[in-house]
């Protein structure tokens, strides 16, 4: 664990509370520095978020905008959440940023958890440094997220809403879009991503709710693949556009929502190009080919790719992924697996019941599944499963088998893991 994240763990509770007082008392005594931001974008929904994110600060830092970014989890350092102007925050005004914090806090006689600290954190920072645009994450639902202490965004954006914290956000889809449309304000424009039926009936509800106007993916706009590139198409423009860098079909869509962003921001078509094109997000189909692992699979002469999604919607987006894959390059295709114990290991492993692909589960720092219990999970969904020990023992048996495509997958808590072992270089 890294030094700032050590920090948080050992001051803060580290609990998941859904609610606002804390968090506006705490903004209060900070003098409510979100309130101080640049324009926001806030982005909320249950699969897609942080690639969103993504392309919109790559597009909006072509076009020569300075750029904040709120963001989690990380996935190595805890630093890689806040982005101040396009760069990583440093140690030292983080560290700052924390006391300050944490005196008000102290003064107050209140607490704070480690993510409404966090996020009071990253709106200090981020109103402190000049920049042109603030680009935020939601946490964890939406009404009731840290974050939801913006009032006035310039952009509400909604990405796939589908099951995920089921025991924080309840089991019903409809639900789940009701807490995640909780970010709509009134007088915001919110941009949309594509929906199931209930998720949109229950945003739409919720948008008229606070006289909030939406533009909607497959209904408004809609992007889709075409000619070997991607194509977004508006009721006034058609652009003809490359494949988004990051990988997966799932990513157009994903391209999409931030190229409808950037036209509501009159963004150039050029930076629309340039940020497709140069977007950078660790662990989203992230082909790994040095430090450890990737050189493990390259003297094996195999793929080695690391995804960090963890519920049924995300792994039928990485199924889709890799079956196009298989498609074009059939290889053994071995998962190694690892998740934690809340989460839906049944719905996930449904998704790669045709895959032909032999599982092998690990265990990783924190509340991950047993891998025995994990491996049971996956035969029961018709795939072959062996327990291992660590990443490094299932990549060797994966190697030894022949396997010529793997994927490390199920928890960003494992790729951040791998990352690390890994000694990938995190983009600055």
């Amino acid at each position: 664990m890294d030094p700032i994240s050590e920090r948080l763990r050992a001051r803060h509770p580290q609990r998941i509370d859904l609610s606002l007082d804390r968090m506006r008392l705490l903004c209060a005594t900070l003098g409510d520095p979100q309130d101080r931001l640049p324009p926001v974008i806030h982005v909320a929904g249950t699969n897609g978020k942080g690639s969103t994110v993504a392309f919109i600060r790559a597009i909006a830092e072509a076009a020569g905008l300075t750029v904040h970014t709120y963001t989690s989890p990380h996935l190595v350092r805890f630093n890689e959440r806040i982005r101040l102007a396009g760069r990583l925050i440093e140690d030292a005004p983080l560290n700052a940023i924390l006391d300050r914090i944490e005196r008000v806090t102290s003064l107050s006689g209140g607490e704070a958890t480690v993510f409404e600290s966090t996020t009071a954190a990253a709106f200090l920072a981020m109103s402190e440094t000049p920049a042109d645009l603030a680009i935020v994450e939601v946490g964890l639902g939406g009404v009731l997220d840290a974050t939801n202490v913006i009032a006035r965004p310039l952009l509400s954006v909604i990405t796939p809403v589908d099951l995920d914290h089921a025991e924080f956000l309840g089991t019903s889809l409809r639900g789940i879009a009701v807490e995640k449309a909780g970010i709509l304000k009134p007088g915001a424009r919110g941009l949309i991503g594509r929906q199931s039926e209930d998720a949109m009936d229950a945003i739409t509800v919720a948008a008229e709710a606070v006289h909030c106007p939406l533009t909607v993916m497959a209904t408004d706009f809609d992007a889709f693949a075409e000619r070997g590139g991607m194509a977004y198409q508006d009721q006034e423009r058609f652009l003809d556009l490359p494949l988004p860098a990051l990988v997966g079909a799932h990513q157009i869509d994903n391209a999409g929502l931030a190229v409808a962003v950037a036209l509501e921001l009159d963004l150039p078509e050029d930076a629309i190009v340039e940020g497709l094109t140069a977007v950078r997000w660790p662990a989203r189909m992230q082909r790994l080919t040095t430090g450890t692992y990737g050189e493990m699979a390259r003297a094996a002469d195999a793929e080695l790719w690391l995804d960090g999604g963890h519920n049924p919607h995300a792994a039928r987006a990485l199924a889709e992924a890799l079956a196009q894959r298989q498609a074009k390059a059939p290889r053994p295709l071995a998962l190694i697996v690892g998740m934690l114990g809340n989460k839906d290991a049944g719905g996930f492993f449904d998704a790669f019941s045709d895959s032909a692909a032999h599982v092998f589960t690990v265990p990783f720092d924190g509340a991950a599944a047993e891998p025995e219990a994990l491996a049971a999970v996956a035969r029961g969904h018709g795939l072959g499963a062996t327990p291992m020990t660590s990443v490094q023992e299932a990549l060797s048996r994966a190697l030894a088998l022949g396997a010529g495509r793997v994927v490390i997958c199920g928890s960003l808590y494992l790729a951040g893991e791998v990352l690390g072992a890994s000694r990938e270089t995190w983009p600055n």
